[in-house]
């Protein structure tokens, strides 16, 4: 079986400053995953980005509670997300299809399996699938924490061998990474507590933060898969991990055996 890699690209990764999309870096993640794909990696990419695209989109002259914002931005930026993978991506001639999921559907049973097998058969036929919860239905307790929940959930559903989890600092560090004396932790063994470098703070456009980033790094990494935890605004950042070549900063959770 090929070396198969989820991809999770956050919400601060893929958007500005001003919260909308960033094309560019959009378009460089793109360069890069068709690089591991041309050379024999399977990806799955799990994406951020609608509410952003959505919320770039519209002008609302009328207060929305928060889940219609959800609901309404999401969905008019799913689409405009989608079809800017599909035409990054057609480039390539990589074809892509879009997975939109719920939490449900990862408890085992009928769904379970109908996911799974939906998943496998794109990749058997050189499809791309971009992944992202779906926003529009999931508005209760039954959304996932956020999309590095869900990365995990994917990446053990389809057995993955490694899962990369882009944010937009470098990993976890043993302080503040503004503080001078802060150190990036590079290897998590298995069993090792890191909660005391963790701080509760979530991102700025997303729901997520390092603490989920952290706990789902733990249970990724129980299920014998490689979780990386990097920065990508760096660039090449994900052809630098996979080959190495450059001694970039990042955390990896050692699998358990």
């Amino acid at each position: 079986m090929k070396n198969r890699i989820v991809v999770k690209v956050g919400s601060n990764v893929l958007t500005r400053p001003d919260g909308k999309l960033d094309v560019t870096r959009m378009s460089a993640l793109t360069d890069q995953i068709a690089w591991l794909r041309a050379h024999g990696y399977e990806v799955l990419l799990v994406s951020s980005g609608a509410m952003a695209s959505g919320r770039g989109e519209l002008r609302i002259d009328h207060s929305l509670d928060s889940v219609e914002q959800r609901q309404l931005f999401s969905a008019v930026g799913q689409v405009k997300l989608i079809g800017l993978y599909y035409d990054l991506f057609r480039e390539f001639g990589i074809p892509v299809g879009q997975v939109l999921t719920m939490k449900e559907n990862f408890e085992p049973g009928e769904q379970y399996q109908n996911q799974r097998a939906c998943m496998t058969v794109m990749l058997e036929n050189g499809v791309l699938p971009i992944i992202n919860e779906n926003d529009t239905v999931s508005v209760t307790e039954l959304m996932f924490t956020d999309n590095d929940e869900l990365s995990g959930l994917v990446a053990q559903m389809m057995e993955a061998d490694t899962l990369i989890l882009l944010s937009n600092i470098d990993g976890i560090f043993t302080t503040h990474p503004d503080d001078p004396d802060a150190e990036i932790i590079r290897e998590v063994t298995p069993g090792r507590d890191l909660s005391e470098y963790i701080r509760p703070e979530k991102s700025a456009f997303g729901r997520g933060g390092m603490h989920s980033k952290y706990t789902t790094a733990s249970k990724v990494q129980k299920a014998g898969i490689r979780v990386i935890i990097a920065n990508g605004e760096r660039d090449n950042i994900l052809i630098d991990l996979i080959t190495k070549e450059n001694d970039i900063p990042h955390t990896e959770f050692l699998p358990c055996n």
